[in-house]
C-alpha cells in the first residue's frame, strides 16, 4: 500500500482578491497545507476568520518564512514587491506561485526565473486565462480562422470604493496596459504563435488621484511577424465608461469567432471580477461565399458548459502548482512566455510615454 505524499506547507502572502481566493483553494485541496498568513495590514485577519480561524499570522514576510520554514510561498501582494519576495523563496528553498506579473521590470522577471533554476524550485506565474477550458477553445478556434490574424480584446473598468483602491495602489508601480495587458498579449502570442516585431501605444491620465508620471488609460497595438495585429485597450477608475467594455474579437480570412458573454458584458459588470473571465458563448462566423457572394453557412454559436468561476479558476491553478511539484513538471516555456508577455507589455508602455513605435 502507497503512503500518500506529505501536503505542501505553503505560507500565503497577501490576503486581497487574489491571496484570499489561493488561500481558499489550498485549503479545499488534499495536497496542500497553510502554514503561516502574511499582510501588512488587517485583511490577514479577516481571511484567517473566513477560513475559520487558527493560522499563524504575520505582519513582517521575512520572519514568517523563517519561522514557519514553508515547502511554497503563494505571492499576491502589489507588483513592486514580488521580484524580492519570489528570490526570498527561492533561495529559501520555496516553490513558488506568483500572481502576474512576475515582477515590475523585464530584467527582474529574468532575475526570478535564474533563481529558480539556479534552487531547482518550481515557479508557476497566475495566468488565469491558461486554466480556463473556454479560454483554451476560443485559442483553437482562433488559430482555425488562417493568417494573418486580426485580434481585438479590451477590459476597461469602472471601479470605485475597494477596488478603485485597489487599482491605486496598483498604479504606484504598474499602467493597466501592463498589469492587466500581460494576459491578453499571452493569448495573442498563443493564437499567432508568431514573434511580435513592434509595438506602438497611447494612453492618458484622467485623474489626479495617481502618480503625476503613470496614467490609468491605455491602448496598445502590437504586429507580429507573420502579418498579425491586435490592440487591447484598458482603463481603471470612476470616470471609465461600461460601453463595449468587454471586446473578444478575432478575425482572419477564414471568418471570425467572438467572446459573446451576453450577462458578463452587461452594463454594471466591468468591475466584477467573476465577470472578467467568464464567456458564457463563442460565436463563429465563416468567411466562406457561394457565387453570388452569399455565405455558404450560418454562423456557429458554441455554448460553454465548463464555465468555471473566478473561485474554481484559482482552484485549477493551484492544482497545477501541485502537479509541477509532485510531477517535476518542465516550467522553462511556461517561464519564458511569463517573461515574454511582460517584455511586450513594457515595450508598450514606453511607447507611451515616448510616442514613438517600439521594434522588439
Amino acid at each position: 500500500m502507497t503512503s500518500q505524499p506529505s501536503p505542501i506547507r505553503v505560507l500565503v502572502v497577501g490576503c486581497g482578491n487574489m491571496g484570499a481566493s489561493h488561500a481558499q483553494a489550498y485549503q479545499l485541496l488534499d495536497g496542500f497545507e497553510i502554514c503561516g498568513i502574511v499582510s501588512t495590514g488587517k485583511s490577514k485577519h479577516v481571511l484567517n476568520e473566513k477560513l475559520g480561524g487558527g493560522y499563524p499570522l504575520f505582519d513582517d514576510y521575512a520572519a514568517a518564512l523563517a519561522e514557519t520554514r514553508p515547502d511554497a510561498v503563494c505571492i499576491s501582494t502589489y507588483p513592486d514587491t514580488h521580484e524580492q519576495f519570489a528570490i526570498m523563496a527561492l533561495e529559501a528553498g520555496c516553490h513558488v506561485f506568483i500572481e502576474k506579473p512576475l515582477a515590475d521590470t523585464v530584467e527582474g522577471a529574468e532575475r526570478v526565473v535564474e533563481a529558480a533554476v539556479k534552487a531547482d524550485r518550481k515557479v508557476v506565474v497566475g495566468y488565469i486565462l491558461r486554466v480556463h477550458p473556454s479560454w483554451e477553445r476560443f485559442v483553437q478556434e482562433a488559430q482555425q480562422l488562417g493568417k494573418p490574424l486580426v485580434m481585438r480584446m479590451n477590459l476597461n473598468q469602472q471601479s470605485h470604493g475597494y477596488m478603485w483602491t485597489v487599482h491605486r495602489n496598483l498604479m504606484k508601480s504598474l499602467s493597466p496596459i501592463v498589469d492587466c495587458g500581460v494576459h491578453y498579449i499571452d493569448v495573442m502570442c498563443q493564437m499567432t504563435r508568431s514573434k511580435p516585431v513592434w509595438v506602438s501605444a497611447i494612453g492618458a491620465r484622467l485623474t489626479n488621484d495617481i502618480p503625476a508620471d503613470n496614467y490609468n488609460y491605455g491602448q496598445l497595438q502590437i504586429r507580429f511577424e507573420d502579418g498579425s495585429v491586435g490592440w487591447y485597450e484598458a482603463g481603471w477608475g470612476p470616470m471609465m465608461s461600461e460601453t463595449a467594455f468587454f471586446v473578444k474579437d478575432v478575425i482572419g480570412p477564414n471568418g471570425c469567432v467572438s467572446i459573446v458573454a451576453k450577462n458578463a458584458g452587461a452594463v454594471g459588470n466591468s468591475d466584477n471580477v467573476d465577470a472578467h473571465t467568464k464567456t458564457e458563448s463563442l460565436r463563429v462566423h465563416r468567411a466562406e461565399i457561394d457565387a453570388n457572394d452569399e455565405f455558404t453557412q450560418p454562423d456557429e454559436w458554441i455554448d460553454l458548459t465548463d464555465e468555471p468561476d473566478h473561485q474554481e479558476l484559482c482552484n485549477r491553478e493551484q492544482r497545477y502548482f501541485l502537479k509541477s511539484i509532485q510531477e517535476n513538471l518542465d516550467l522553462t516555456d511556461h517561464l519564458a512566455d511569463a517573461v515574454n508577455s511582460l517584455r511586450i507589455a513594457f515595450a508598450c508602455d514606453e511607447s507611451v510615454r515616448t510616442g514613438e513605435v517600439v521594434r522588439l
